[in-house]
């Protein structure tokens, strides 16, 4: 089967020719994003292997549809960049990655708590330039501090056990609650509850219509004064313009994020020597109280590995007829 590969980076070429050997794929990598003036680009192939910020609106889905397009591979969990009505309309399956690696976006939000709380990222950089005062770098214990968790799928499960590893309180919030984190102390909460009590919270939801700008001017004002908020999950879960005005007015005490709502076009490219036009993101940069990472809580060998390995499964039992846990159901 011949793949047209999009949005390829370095990472990706070396991991997916390392798997594809002996499976007689044909895969043609393209740097270019997915989307109406480059869906022509897959005439030919069997297969389209895209990523979070590629085009898959229904105008994309008829190009690729025309072009002979057999089968949509994410090589992501998230699928809100997908038109699934379109799709099924051209009978075109939809697969995806639905689990690589909690640990390693679990991990990331805990890198992130240290990095906003403990201000590793300011240290690093004085003493680089030869000061080594304590000035201004205060931090606080996790230990006791109450840490909410929006969301409790797999990454979330993991993130409460790592932050209950340091002696945190855990509170929990899903519409569908997992019986065994209640076993291990952990208590599931109503939102406003979650807010208002959590020293520290963190979102590991789907960006789903009801999720969309869960973090708002009214969710906001419900959390303690000081409060660390991070986000690994999808960007627009935060209402960024809100979040903003929080850390302006001294209500919202650290923000760590990994996503971004209008990250497309910025993150996962070198714009060093450009200007960048998004001043929203240029104004959250310059508080001194955000982290800001390029969307690389999943970026391990591990969940590399296992994002490479589950798309080519999901290519092969495509072409096998076999079923999948993986297929996106039709709408």
């Amino acid at each position: 089967m011949n793949i047209a590969f999009y949005s390829y980076k370095s990472y990706d070429k070396e991991w997916f020719n390392k798997h594809v050997e002996g499976t007689g794929f044909k895969i043609n990598y393209f740097r270019v994003k997915l989307d109406k003036s480059t869906a022509t680009y897959a005439r030919g192939a069997d297969v389209i292997c895209a990523f979070v910020n590629d085009d898959l609106s229904k105008e994309v889905i008829d190009i690729l549809s025309e072009t002979g397009v057999k089968m949509i591979a994410l090589r992501c969990a998230g699928f809100n960049n997908v038109d699934l009505e379109a799709a099924a309309e051209k009978g075109i399956p939809v697969y995806r990655v639905p689990e690589y690696s909690p640990n390693a976006v679990a991990e990331h939000a805990v890198a992130l708590i240290l990095t906003l709380n403990r201000k590793i990222h300011k240290a690093y950089n004085r003493i680089r330039d030869g000061n080594f005062s304590l000035s201004r770098l205060t931090g606080f214990n996790l230990q006791g501090k109450t840490v909410g968790v929006l969301g409790t799928g797999k990454i979330g499960r993991v993130f409460a056990d790592l932050m209950h590893g340091f002696g945190c309180r855990i509170l929990l919030y899903d519409k569908f609650p997992h019986p065994s984190l209640e076993e291990k102390g952990y208590k599931y909460v109503d939102l406003s509850t979650l807010l208002k009590e959590s020293d520290i919270i963190s979102l590991h939801v789907p960006l789903l219509p009801e999720t969309t700008h869960i973090i708002n001017r009214g969710t906001l004002k419900l959390m303690k004064d000081n409060a660390m908020l991070i986000n690994t999950s999808r960007g627009a879960l935060i209402n960024t313009e809100h979040a903003i005005e929080a850390l302006r007015n001294k209500k919202l005490g650290y923000l760590g994020i990994d996503v971004y709502e209008q990250e497309e076009g910025v993150f996962f490219h070198n714009l060093q020597e450009q200007i960048i036009d998004d001043d929203t993101l240029g104004l959250l940069t310059s508080f001194p109280n955000v982290l800001v990472t390029a969307h690389q809580a999943f970026f391990t060998r591990e969940a590399l590995d296992e994002i490479t390995k589950t798309t080519l499964q999901n290519i092969t039992d495509f072409k096998e007829g076999k079923s999948n846990g993986n297929l996106i159901p039709t709408p």
